[in-house]
């Protein structure tokens, strides 16, 4: 059972916010800190996905305006429904994540949440309840907006076309699919590097922005791999871990420079629930996904 909800300083309403960041206008929120905690705060957003292509400038910007703050096990950072006023990334503590009352992800000492509802306008997705006592950096509405979405919302324009592609995603509606898109990560890989192993379990869904792959499948008789097809440029690989955890059907190895653009499947439940109902909305692609994940071996 979830614990008394936790409403403090909450935004009462932003229902007539404009979808587009604020560039103009808004002072630079700037609390001081001492280097340990800018070095905290690095540590705890280093890799995610809306900070790893800001300047220095930007991101200077954005650990200016981010505030320390201690949260005692039982308290409700966010609640599904709420308007949303931060953005938070964890620092320590374990926080468990609620949709609709059941439990869809934790986060563990690591990762962030409260994005969605900054980005478009739209209230909590999700509860968030600390399991354990621990320590956020939360980042402010206007800051997060003037920064962060003017890259996302380029990072939409740029993957938007390839998603429309993937079948799995075809039952997606607009809105859906430029969730997606704001959220993909951009992964490189060196030469000869192997990005999926065959047999084991992935969670994660490839885009390929630029490079070439090749696709391996070995046999049960113990002969040598052979190449079965190569990936270029809008290919993508994957995509059945977003529906089932079974093994990968063929190991993928990059070839000179890949670039991918890439996404896990708890990311993709937490922003738009399980892929299975995305699906049932098209009967006819659902039962086409159904075969090929029946088929692949």
């Amino acid at each position: 059972m979830l614990a008394i909800p936790y409403h403090r300083d909450r935004r009462v309403s932003v229902s007539g916010e404009s979808m587009q960041p604020h560039l103009t206008g808004v002072q630079k929120i700037v609390i001081p800190k001492s280097d340990e905690q800018r070095a905290r705060i690095r540590t705890a957003t280093n890799g995610h996905f809306l900070f790893k292509h800001l300047n220095e400038d930007q991101y200077r910007d954005v650990v200016n305006a981010m505030a320390e703050k201690k949260v005692s096990a039982g308290t409700h950072v966010i609640d599904q429904g709420d308007e949303g006023d931060y953005f938070y990334a964890v620092e320590s503590g374990c926080f468990d994540c609620y949709v609709n009352d059941e439990l869809v992800t934790e986060y563990d000492n690591k990762g962030s949440f409260g994005e969605l509802a900054l980005m478009y306008n739209a209230p909590r997705a999700a509860t968030i309840v600390a399991k354990t006592d621990g320590v956020l950096w939360a980042l402010d509405r206007h800051t997060f907006r003037t920064i962060l979405m003017n890259d996302t919302a380029r990072k939409r324009h740029m993957y938007d076309e390839f998603l429309k592609e993937v079948p799995i995603l075809k039952s997606l509606r607009e809105e859906e699919r430029h969730k997606i898109a704001d959220s993909l990560e951009t992964v490189s890989f060196k030469d000869q590097q192997v990005v999926v192993h065959q047999n084991e379990v992935g969670e994660n869904f490839y885009l390929i922005v630029d490079g070439e792959a090749l696709v391996y499948k070995s046999s049960d008789d113990g002969s040598p791999p052979r190449k079965v097809n190569r990936l270029g440029k809008s290919d993508y690989f994957g995509e059945l871990a977003l529906l089932n955890d079974k093994p990968r059907a063929a190991t993928i190895v990059a070839q000179k420079h890949l670039k991918c653009a890439t996404l896990d499947k708890n990311a993709f439940t937490r922003l738009l629930g399980p892929v299975v109902d995305i699906l049932r909305r098209n009967s006819v692609n659902y039962q086409h996904i159904l075969n090929l994940a029946a088929e692949e071996k």
